[in-house]
């Protein structure tokens, strides 16, 4: 199938990117005489804390913290209100939307498919020696274990029905097993967006970096198309991927995980939400 080519394309540029960073001083080639296993462990290990730290952030939450987290709620039920105006404009774009971009967005976004990029991103990283490939891969891995345990547990507990069930925007079945009612956080969304983050913050290019998420776009738009899920879904899957990668990002750095330690402020893309009474909207700052 076509999409399929084209996926296979994406993940080959992603790869070949960093095999032509990895030659000057920000991605560095580890050149020490450790082993392929010796790495792996460390990489697995690395993983595993940055899955700990995850979890066990929220313990050391202050009141800003909570307040960001109440912002994020708030912001998600004041956008809801455009839920059904949302899902009219994109059931109106379904017959011009190529149906190249949507397979490709299906697929990108599919779990199956988005480890077995990162596997390859990984395996290329790990044979090569390549600290900083492995360091991102690590990050991408993290973040997906974090968000994706988060998202299926608020799948299966709110149990909101998609907008091709017909049931409306505010119609919720807790507990829910029916695919039906599996609507929010969009799945495809949070992998897509991890992904796409966690790799464009490898990059100082800011065109590079609006090419990377402009792919990553691709997932939760052809979602939206498809009428699988509603617009809040999509913006609230979009800024938990966000914060997670950036607090995974954060813990990596602390630790100098890979040997890589912070680098200046100015060139690190910042990603903020912003809330109000009549915006909401996540900006980023290059």
């Amino acid at each position: 199938m076509p999409f399929k080519y084209v996926f296979i394309l994406f993940c080959y540029c992603v790869l070949q990117s960093s095999a032509l960073f990895s030659q000057n001083e920000l991605y560095k080639i580890d050149q020490d005489s450790s082993s392929t296993w010796t790495l792996f462990k460390y990489d697995v290990n690395t993983t595993w804390q940055g899955v700990k730290y995850s979890f066990t952030k929220p313990l050391d939450w202050k009141g800003k913290d909570f307040a960001k987290l109440g912002g994020l709620i708030i912001g998600t039920a004041t956008l809801s209100l455009a839920d059904e105006e949302g899902r009219r404009f994109f059931n109106r774009q379904q017959e011009d939307f190529p149906n190249l971009v949507r397979d490709f967005g299906w697929y990108f976004g599919s779990p199956q498919n988005y480890f077995m990029a990162n596997a390859g991103i990984y395996g290329f990283g790990l044979l090569t020696k390549n600290e900083k490939v492995r360091r991102t891969s690590v990050l991408i891995i993290t973040s997906s274990i974090t968000s994706g345990f988060l998202q299926t547990i608020a799948k299966n507990g709110f149990g909101r029905a998609r907008p091709d069930t017909g049931l409306g925007r505010y119609y919720f079945k807790l507990f829910s097993k029916e695919a039906g009612h599996h609507a929010f956080p969009s799945g495809h969304t949070i992998l897509s967006v991890t992904m796409s983050h966690a790799i464009a913050k490898q990059f100082n290019n800011t065109w590079t970096k609006i090419g990377i998420y402009t792919v990553g776009a691709i997932p939760p738009i052809s979602r939206l198309i498809d009428g699988a899920h509603w617009l809040t879904d999509v913006a609230f899957s979009t800024a938990l991927s966000i914060i997670v990668v950036d607090s995974v990002d954060k813990f990596l750095f602390k630790n100098e995980s890979h040997g890589i330690s912070n680098p200046k402020p100015n060139k690190r893309i910042t990603w903020n939400m912003s809330f109000g009474a009549n915006k909401i909207g996540v900006i980023g700052t290059f």
